[in-house]
């Protein structure tokens, strides 16, 4: 049958129905329907498909399905999204599976937890993301509660400079031992972030500020923010914070203790 043929019969079968029946037509039939009405060349039929009493029966089916019931589009724009961010999730999942050895390696300064985990979760986060701060106390429960997780933490300064600034900070702390000490000062800290804070954080805690801001330049350091990034955009990393969960699961933003809790439980399965 062609593809002319189909769309007719669609809008000859839900005109057959009582509105509320033909109203529950997939979106995505729906959606055939406006780009045929559009003059979609993609979707739509030549125009020798129908005749002009066909074409203006069509028009006026869809125009009364949505005045009656403008939801129809509505759930054609969410099904589309949905779709949308399933093959956006599949693609990442598939780009998870082929850099799952890099991404669940990290120094050792660099994870938590259980080093030794059956379950690995990456997270990566910036040290001046707010949403990533809002979630320090929930993955340290997270861990907690499930002695078994390895975490692995990517820091990635993706908002400006003084996420670039912080982040070199943390790592060069790494060179003293100090990286997670570090790293909570600065994202506990409210202060605005300059050189000189970080300094002071840096003797309020135990730290060599000389050392500290010499390293902060230093080769290893570069090469462990560019290693992150790179590993980032290997993903489609689109922002922080974003955690892994194996390779079952990407969840972008701030979670919450019982969604952290289900995406563990579904790679466990995995």
């Amino acid at each position: 049958m062609a593809y002319g043929s189909d769309v007719l019969s669609f809008f000859q079968l839900i005109r057959s129905f009582p509105l509320k029946h033909h109203l529950l037509a997939t979106a995505s039939a729906v959606v055939a329907g406006m780009a045929f009405l559009a003059g979609s060349q993609a979707l739509a039929a030549p125009a020798t498909s129908f005749t002009p009493a066909q074409r203006a029966e069509i028009v006026g089916i869809m125009r009364d399905a949505l005045q009656n019931d403008p939801s129809i589009l509505t759930d054609a724009i969410r099904s589309i999204r949905e779709k949308a961010e399933e093959q956006k999730q599949d693609s990442t999942l598939a780009a998870v599976k082929a850099h799952q050895s890099e991404l669940q390696t990290a120094p050792d300064f660099a994870i938590r937890g259980n080093p030794h985990g059956k379950i690995t979760v990456v997270e990566f986060y910036d040290p001046r993301c707010s949403y990533c701060r809002s979630m320090m106390g929930q993955v340290d429960s997270f861990l907690s509660r499930h002695p078994d997780v390895r975490l692995v933490e990517k820091v990635v300064p993706v908002l400006g400079s003084n996420s670039v600034l912080d982040t070199r900070a943390i790592f060069a702390a790494s060179a003293q031992g100090k990286y997670d000490v570090m790293r909570k000062a600065l994202m506990e800290d409210t202060t605005k972030p300059s050189m000189e804070r970080i300094v002071a954080l840096a003797q309020a805690n135990g730290l060599d500020a000389k050392k500290l801001t010499a390293d902060m330049s230093s080769p290893q350091t570069v090469a462990l923010i560019t290693t992150n990034l790179d590993q980032g955009r290997a993903v489609g990393l689109d922002g922080t914070p974003t955690f892994i969960f194996g390779t079952a699961a990407v969840a972008p933003g701030a979670l919450e203790a019982d969604q952290m809790d289900a995406f563990l439980e579904r790679a466990r399965k995995a």
